[in-house]
């Protein structure tokens, strides 16, 4: 199995701590509030390139790198890519 397939058979999986909520919303500079549901859109986009290094996934989705723990599926952090 492929590491996007691995992540996407296992996203009703993903979540965040209060404090990663914090830390997503500061780094990419958006009041959602639904983080957790805003970060699943971005996995679904079939344009999202996902890889697993050790273990955690990076997502490259649009301008945003996701970096996901691979056996826990919790998001930790989320940045803007600078192009």
């Amino acid at each position: 199995m492929n590491d996007k397939n691995m992540l996407l058979d296992n996203i009703e999986k993903i979540h965040t701590t209060e404090l990663g909520m914090k830390r997503i919303s500061n780094n990419l500079k958006l009041d959602i509030a639904d983080m957790i549901n805003y970060c699943k859109s971005l996995l679904l986009n079939n344009k999202c390139r996902i890889h697993k290094k050790g273990k955690k996934f990076y997502c490259e989705c649009a301008d945003v790198l996701l970096t996901i723990n691979s056996y826990s599926y919790t998001i930790i952090t989320a940045h803007k890519i600078k192009r």
